[in-house]
């Protein structure tokens, strides 16, 4: 006699069938489980997922991350699934990868990729969301978001294309408007200087200094994103750090010098627009993407002896601070972009498989405004 094991496989039934015994009626009833259970499994959508390998040293490359694939499960009590649409891909992720103190945890090894994103809503027990709604939120690089919605809220794709809620209407433009508006504290005819104009912060950064008011000139790289910030943002300069002088055009651009410095890259253009600064100037610390791949330690501003001499003031800006205030911030973003005082540009790429190629486009300069990524 075969005994019945505690927990019933494949191999046991096997075995049992072939020395010619008849299987218990509970063993029976079981097996009809274990046999949906296995056609669940078989007909349950994947869900694809790049999780974080290793901490990369400088840039990070594919072997950064595991691909996976894994069947989607069901929500528990207080859990939400959802179906993502897109991925937001932010410099910020490159140091979500490094270990140390910041100001949110780093991504730990074997975790899914973190990434802001939306999309819907395809099951739930959750109070506060159904199904079918659109949600804005940390739901990782893959194919669907399984878990507790912290930090998530309802956005409305009928009002505005979801992209845009990862743009001006998502984090990107909250972190412009606070930044810029709350530390920079720009005034009416003052000259603001930003750097990664073209890109996601930038541009947006620079639309509101010139709804504020302020002569702002951008910093970016080539002439065709130039001509963009000039021709089709209203900047009223732009200096092309690729192929001209910058020392000199900054004093082109800016002969009374720079009241507000928003800087997004760091490094060497940083150095540089500090030679510059007016009398009460002050310097926004947003990002510093020329130093986030550095082998060596970061290099710090060589001259920050520019803001002893000119009583000015350098200060850095994490976005979360400024929670509690994102629907004042959303509603005014709101009422520029239905009017057309706002622009927002998005560079999408389709493919889930091509996440860690598209997220160097980040660090090269290929992207060409707010870079998102298409699930589908």
């Amino acid at each position: 006699m075969i005994n019945t094991p505690n927990q019933l496989s494949l191999e046991w039934i096997g075995t049992y069938s072939a020395a010619g015994q008849h299987l218990p009626g509970g063993v029976a009833r079981a097996i009809t489980k274990l046999s949906a259970q296995r056609v669940l499994s078989m007909t349950a959508p994947l869900n694809r997922q790049f999780l974080l390998a290793q901490r990369p040293v400088g840039l990070p490359s594919r072997d950064t991350f595991n691909y996976v694939e894994n069947p989607v499960g069901e929500p528990g009590p207080g859990q939400i699934l959802v179906k993502n649409a897109y991925l937001s891909l932010d410099p910020a992720m490159r140091g979500w990868m490094n270990e140390g103190k910041s100001y949110i945890p780093p991504v730990a090894i074997g975790e899914v990729m973190r990434a802001l994103g939306v999309g819907q809503v395809i099951a739930s027990q959750h109070p506060n969301f159904a199904v079918g709604d659109y949600v804005n939120g940390a739901i990782g690089v893959q194919d669907y978001f399984l878990g507790e919605p912290h930090g998530f809220y309802k956005v409305d794709p009928s009002r505005a294309p979801l992209p845009l809620y990862l743009s001006a209407l998502g984090m990107t433009g909250m972190t412009a408007y606070f930044a810029l508006l709350d530390v920079g504290a720009p005034k009416a005819g003052e000259t603001v200087v930003i750097s990664g104009a073209a890109g996601a912060v930038g541009s947006v950064a620079g639309q509101i200094a010139k709804l504020k008011g302020c002569r702002v000139v951008g910093i970016a790289g080539g002439a065709d994103k130039c001509k963009f910030l000039v021709d089709e943002l209203g900047f009223d300069g732009a200096i092309d750090y690729k192929n001209e002088d910058l020392h000199a055009a900054l004093k082109r651009e800016c002969p009374k010098g720079v009241d507000v410095y928003f800087d997004n890259v760091g490094g060497d253009i940083l150095d540089a627009v500090l030679t510059r600064l007016a009398f009460k100037a002050r310097v926004v610390i947003c990002g510093a993407i020329s130093q986030y791949n550095n082998k060596q330690a970061i290099r710090g501003p060589a001259n920050y002896m520019q803001l002893l001499i000119n009583s000015a003031r350098m200060e850095g800006m994490v976005v979360m601070t400024y929670a509690p205030r994102f629907a004042e911030a959303a509603q005014e973003m709101g009422g520029w972009l239905a009017s057309g005082q706002l622009k927002s540009k998005e560079d999408i790429v389709d493919g889930l498989e091509t996440f860690p190629e598209t997220l160097l486009k980040l660090f090269s300069g290929e992207n060409f405004g707010k870079l998102v990524l298409k699930v589908d």
